[in-house]
């Protein structure tokens, strides 16, 4: 029960403040990782794609991350610039599986940046992959620094992200690529405080107004950025009812009620409940692979 009040107080904590950065650090510590992450694999904290071949959230998680690097046309010898990284599992992917050059990732969330520093130590790729405490907002990096910036899942959080892509367009060398995997809805008149089931509650204080429009717009703001060659695929299909089916089927796991303990499986239930009503805010939501391309 302490541990469910706990987690209480930090989301109250998150929604109190008015500063936007503040809230969205706030939000990534709602959660204890030990908890976030039990039973995981991997600390991928997106949705996921899932493919034929995802069945959990580690692989779909995975998935997604392939797709996005499939879609940035990350190559061998790139310079990379990852806008808010989570816990960089896609960029030791991405230097594994696509070979990239160097990877400068940029995250406001301190614990997350001292986790990515302390694995590329471990695995010894540090000279690599460099993670940085900072806003992907206005940076101090040169122009045309980077031959592909990419945001996983974390564009939505931009305050606003129109000023994300102005400054992506900044650093990309000429033929560079912007490649973003993120969540807006269908329809932007949908208002965003009528979001009632748990798991979307982010959508209420952690995404602001300005991010809150629909493909159509999306695509203005790049172009209005200066890109050319805009696309804005869509991929909900293959993101979020799957997701829901997984997590909601987890919550009844009995391996994974016995490893949260009874008190914190509680609040889990609490949190996952309503799943009709889940469903059908499901339905208003996007989830897009963006891409964008700098002209020479």
């Amino acid at each position: 029960m302490f541990e469910n009040l706990k987690i209480l107080r930090r989301a109250v904590r998150a929604v109190a403040t008015k500063d936007p950065e503040l809230r969205v650090q706030r939000f990534y510590l709602i959660q204890e990782p030990q908890v976030e992450f039990l039973g995981r694999s991997t600390h991928y904290m997106n949705v996921g794609f899932w493919d034929g071949d995802a069945t959990t959230l580690d692989t779909a998680g995975e998935a997604l991350a392939r797709k996005l690097g499939e879609a940035a046309e990350l190559r061998a010898g790139d310079t990379v610039l990852d806008a808010g990284f989570g816990y960089g599992d896609q960029d030791f992917l991405w230097l594994r599986e696509r070979e990239v050059g160097r990877i400068t990732g940029l995250n406001i969330t301190p614990h997350h940046v001292e986790a990515a520093r302390a694995r590329a130590e471990a695995e010894g790729v540090a000279d690599r992959l460099d993670f940085q405490l900072g806003s992907a907002l206005s940076t101090s990096f040169e122009p045309e620094s980077f031959d592909r910036v990419v945001a996983l899942e974390s564009a939505f959080h931009f305050h606003p992200r129109s000023a994300f892509f102005r400054e992506a367009y900044r650093v990309l060398r000429p033929g560079g690529v912007l490649a973003v995997a993120d969540i807006i809805p269908i329809d932007g008149a949908t208002p965003r405080m009528a979001f009632k089931s748990g798991p979307l509650s982010f959508l209420k204080f952690s995404l602001p107004d300005e991010n809150w429009h629909d493909g159509s717009t999306y695509a203005k703001e790049l172009t209005g950025a200066g890109f050319a060659d805009v696309t804005v695929e869509s991929i909900r299909e293959k993101v979020y009812e799957p997701w829901r089916q997984y997590m909601a089927g987890r919550v009844d796991d009995e391996q994974y009620r016995r490893q949260l303990g009874k008190a914190l499986h509680k609040g889990v239930v609490r949190h996952w409940s309503g799943q009709d009503v889940m469903r059908q805010e499901l339905d208003l939501l996007d989830y897009v692979i963006a891409v964008a391309r700098k002209p020479e």
